[in-house]
């Protein structure tokens, strides 16, 4: 009994090997292999998702829409990218061609143009419009100065790798880009400033662009020429918030023109044999010792000393800029004189270092300590009040020069004597 249990266990086991051998039974194999390929095409674990090829091995028939809607999503977000990558490309190659720091600056000089024309009410709206003028019509010109100078840009390691040079946007594109924002820009301030403004920002782009950009490299007078464009600004919005250009308006141009030399000056020096080899004709390459381009830095850093005194004296700011604009002039003028006694690279790198403080310095100064009357306002109420005097008696004449007395700043004189090439107020003659 229990041999033939043994036996019949023996038989069933041989006859399940037999059954699950796929070389034994060929009709066991065929329906065996279809399940074990389905069960490894669907698992879970399955890097690919199954294609249309392997549903019609399996028998079902695909959808025609899913390949189609996969074909448009990776299209699209190939196209996403691509657009992405233009945008990033395009972006900062204008951005490098606008020189987008050097422009900010110029906002900001045209910014404390307008506050300081505005008087006791600032535009704010105004202010927005002329600040977007200036940088549209200031990355104009700064393009075209590229354009210009693609091929000396070439030959420096400053620049060599700005957009033009290093072929990165064609020069056509770079002109077009140019008309495009300095026409934006110009018709900006015309539409929501005045035309004086526009008509500013239009020969100030004429001038950097046409006039400085070629004559850098005929004659090294393209400094002082630079130092006028960069003047030209502040005038700008000066005359963007009151509608035009008075005696006041010239204190912050003048800073911004005497700043420039030393600035430039410096940048030269340290600079010189790049701009030697890029064809430039910069005032210290024919200054070997480099004793000139000191002293001219020198000599433009005391032009900066009587400043303050001279925005007291008009009546744009109060007092106390005179003792701070006055200190902050000294120490630039101390790090010129340092470049003088001793003509070093070092020294040259200090100076600079100075006159990119010295000038946001400068303008938050004047901004802080500006007397927010109208000015404008204030000469027609005198001018009012002594034509009514000038019309008494010869006692009203007596009481008019005593008021002029009495009100006579302590610093009227300061820019007669010491600095005569300043203008001479209109009452020291009186």
């Amino acid at each position: 009994m229990w041999r033939n249990s043994v036996s019949f266990s023996s038989k069933l086991i041989n006859s399940n090997k037999s059954l699950f051998n796929p070389s034994s039974c060929s009709g066991a194999n065929d329906v065996v292999r279809p399940l074990l390929h389905c069960r490894s095409e669907f698992h879970p674990y399955s890097s690919s998702p199954p294609s249309s090829s392997d549903y019609l091995k399996l028998g079902f028939q695909p959808s025609d829409g899913l390949p189609a809607l996969s074909a448009v999503a990776v299209d699209l977000a190939s196209l996403a990218s691509k657009s992405a990558q233009l945008t990033r490309h395009y972006g900062r190659c204008y951005w490098e061609l606008s020189k987008a720091r050097l422009s900010m600056l110029v906002v900001a000089t045209s910014g404390t143009g307008f506050v300081l024309g505005s008087g006791s009410a600032v535009d704010f709206a105004g202010l927005c419009c002329t600040c977007a003028g200036t940088m549209m019509v200031a990355a104009s010109a700064n393009s075209l100065n590229q354009v210009f100078e693609k091929y000396n840009d070439a030959k420096m390691k400053r620049t060599m790798q700005r957009p033009l040079p290093s072929g990165r946007i064609t020069r056509p594109h770079a002109v077009a880009w140019a008309c495009t924002v300095g026409l934006a820009g110009t018709a900006l301030l015309a539409s929501k400033a005045n035309m004086l403004a526009a008509g500013l920002a239009a020969s100030n782009l004429i001038l950097y662009a046409f006039v400085y950009t070629p004559l850098k490299q005929i004659h090294p007078v393209n400094t002082w020429v630079g130092a006028v464009v960069g003047a030209i600004p502040p005038l700008l919005g000066w005359a963007a918030a009151s509608g035009q250009v008075s005696l006041n308006a010239m204190i912050l141009p003048a800073a911004l023109y005497f700043w420039q030399i030393p600035h430039f000056m410096a940048l030269a020096y340290l600079c010189r044999n790049d701009y030697a080899a890029g064809g430039f004709r910069m005032f210290s390459l024919a200054d070997a010792s480099g004793q000139r381009t000191a002293s001219v830095a020198l000599r433009n850093c005391a032009y900066l000393i009587p400043l303050g005194y001279v925005a007291y004296d008009w009546g744009v700011t109060s007092g106390w800029f005179c003792i701070e604009s006055t200190i902050l002039t000294l120490a630039i003028s101390a790090t010129a004189f340092s470049f003088y006694k001793d003509r070093t690279t070092h020294k040259a790198r200090r100076m600079f270092h100075a006159s990119l403080l010295y000038l946001p310095v400068f303008m938050s100064g004047i901004l802080f300590h500006r007397i927010s009357d109208n000015p404008q306002c204030l000469v027609e109420e005198s001018s009012q009040c002594i034509a009514e005097l000038s019309m008494s008696s010869q006692d009203g004449n007596v009481i008019q020069k005593d008021k002029l007395k009495k009100h006579r700043p302590p610093v009227s004189y300061a820019s007669v004597a010491p600095f005569p090439f300043l203008p001479v107020p209109s009452y020291v003659s009186s």
